[in-house]
């Protein structure tokens, strides 16, 4: 094969990815690895001329990321070059001997329930402001049916940012009494019906009496413009309710968690939750196990009547 440009061995493999309908969210991460490092190589060299040496080099100036981050971006150099393999234009992958980093598992730290409460306040108006001379003051802030819907359907099913932001009106069954959100294509490319409340489903129906003449084929969670909301769009808006709340760490993923925890706290069964969630193993909801559990023994402490009636 004639030799190739990075730039193009890029275009290529973004081709490769497309035809076996991987995620956009997979998509977008693999092409923001190889901008990083298009940054980095500071021009387009023939692609066989970038080896071993120069990716370490890279993935060694990446300290201002989590090794969470830099992990990724070895993924996402690795399937690049597994393609080359294939399509001979290299002869090996370089990043199987370049040892990838371990990711750290981060704490994980549930909304309680008056952060979540204090969010939903905070989504409705936006901070307290005072004008010259006059009273202080708050405004109602567009999109707060939107808003709350979404923070309730991130709480009420656990699922992923990138999922919720591409469910469109005719995934979500309000009618039925088992009312639920259908997941298409969800990580590792599984389907899944995801039970939501009637509180939810009620919140949902709210928001969408506001866009009258929606199309079932429309975005279930819009823009201004009609477009599906994007998650960097989402993850800000979240966080901006965060901070006129008063609340840190406000994120998608944190309501997973925080979801994840409080159905087992609650009773429900961890097999159903790995359904719930979408997980392929046991390995996190057994995470979340463990911290439920840490918290029913601490409740268990302060509330046993044997101890705090000292009998």
């Amino acid at each position: 094969m004639k030799k190739l440009k990075f730039s193009q061995a890029i275009e290529g493999f973004d081709l490769a990815c497309r035809s076996r309908h991987l995620s956009l969210h997979t998509l977008a991460d693999y092409q923001n690895t190889y901008r990083k490092l298009q940054a980095f190589l500071d021009k387009d060299p023939p692609f066989e001329k970038i080896d071993k040496d120069i990716l370490e080099k890279f993935l060694a100036a990446q300290t201002h990321v989590s090794n969470k981050t830099v992990s990724n971006y070895h993924i996402g150099l690795s399937a690049l070059w597994t393609w080359a393999v294939t399509q001979n234009i290299v002869s090996g992958n370089p990043l199987h001997s370049i040892e990838r980093p371990k990711a750290g598992k981060p704490d994980i730290i549930p909304f309680t329930e008056a952060d979540v409460r204090a969010i939903l306040a905070a989504i409705k108006q936006s901070k307290v402001y005072v004008r010259p001379g006059k009273r202080a003051g708050a405004h109602t802030l567009p999109q707060a049916d939107r808003n709350r819907a979404i923070v309730l359907t991130l709480l009420d099913t656990g699922m992923r940012a990138s999922e919720l932001c591409e469910r469109f009106i005719k995934d979500v069954d309000l009618r039925n009494q088992d009312k639920t959100i259908t997941i298409i294509g969800g990580k590792g490319d599984k389907d899944r019906h995801v039970p939501i409340s009637a509180r939810t489903a009620q919140s949902i129906w709210k928001y969408l009496a506001t866009r009258p003449g929606s199309r079932l084929s429309e975005p279930l969670f819009a823009t201004d413009s009609g477009r599906h909301i994007e998650r960097n769009n989402l993850g800000n808006m979240l966080s901006a309710a965060g901070e006129r709340a008063g609340v840190p760490d406000v994120h998608p993923h944190r309501f997973r968690h925080t979801f994840a925890i409080n159905f087992l706290r609650n009773g429900g069964n961890i097999y159903a939750l790995q359904a719930i969630l979408g997980h392929e193993t046991l390995e996190m909801c057994l995470r979340y196990l463990k911290i439920a559990q840490v918290d029913l023994d601490d409740a268990h402490r302060r509330a046993s009547p044997v101890d705090n009636w000292q009998l």
